[in-house]
């Protein structure tokens, strides 16, 4: 939007900035509703990446009972959802939601990116992309980080909780490039994951995220799982640094295009395009 100010044209707040967004009462504390604990840090050492370490806590809610088994939900890029002053908030998302029955008691695990020893643990390190090894991990299309978490992550979450062996009552989540890695993890370990959470998934050509589509529609049948899908119009939309536009870096697009995909082979999908940019802002709330 353009204004004129005396006489000279000035640029307005676009519409789009994630200021828009303000986080409503299911992700705050409310009084009465029970709060869970926070365990952990827990450092994981990876063999599918020899040499690297994930650092993870686990959310146990108040109404956890070991003598019943309970739901599972992994989230890549712990330390954003977990941060109590964040975007998610997603601890307060859980209490609120268990306490009024719309979802199940679930053991929530929040995971960050593998990194090496001599490499800084986000958050300190921002998202990671520079110093750890997410980009590797959370953009390729391969199974090795769905063997992380099934062969190494998940082995010990058994050992000290009660949780489901059901594919069913799992679930799997992130933000950009950790959405991507959600759905990876799904799509390679559909007999584990049923369901996907994505906010701004990287469904680019970062490392050849934006051929998912094609490879939906090419598989033949459909995979026993469902996506829950949001990004922003004003998310990156395909600008190169030489100013050209690629519809392959565009992420909105690409999210779309999943979608569409998805719901052609009658996958159970929904979604929600708000107008928001890159980032777990608009999705947190």
């Amino acid at each position: 939007a353009i204004l004129l100010v005396g006489g000279q044209l000035a640029h307005a707040q676009q519409p789009g900035n994630d200021e828009f967004y303000q986080l409503g009462p299911d992700s705050l504390r409310q009084e009465g509703v029970p709060h869970g604990e926070v365990k952990g840090p827990f450092s994981l050492p990876s063999k599918v990446f020899e040499g690297t370490q994930h650092r993870y806590w686990v959310y146990v809610p108040a109404q956890y009972d070991p003598k019943r088994s309970c739901s599972l939900m992994i989230l890549q890029d712990g330390h954003a959802f977990l941060d109590p002053n964040g975007a998610a908030r997603m601890t307060n998302v859980i209490d609120n939601l268990v306490f009024r029955r719309e979802i199940p008691v679930m053991i929530t695990v929040f995971i960050n990116p593998g990194r090496r020893a001599d490499q800084p643990e986000p958050p300190d390190g921002g998202w990671g992309d520079r110093n750890t090894n997410r980009p590797t991990e959370y953009n390729a299309l391969d199974d090795r980080y769905a063997r992380v978490i099934v062969e190494e992550l998940m082995p010990k979450l058994y050992q000290d909780y009660n949780i489901s062996r059901e594919a069913q009552d799992h679930g799997i989540g992130g933000c950009s490039s950790g959405a991507i890695a959600a759905f990876t993890v799904a799509w390679h370990r559909p007999d584990q994951f049923s369901k996907v959470l994505s906010t701004v998934g990287s469904f680019t050509n970062i490392r050849g995220g934006h051929r998912y589509p094609d490879l939906i529609r090419e598989h033949e049948g459909k995979k026993p799982i469902r996506v829950f899908f949001q990004d922003g119009r004003n998310d990156n939309r395909g600008r190169r640094r030489d100013g050209e536009y690629d519809p392959k870096w565009d992420w909105f697009l690409q999210n779309v295009r999943m979608v569409e995909a998805m719901t052609e082979k009658g996958y159970d999908v929904n979604y929600s395009w708000s107008i928001g940019k890159h980032g777990l802002k608009s999705g947190g709330v």
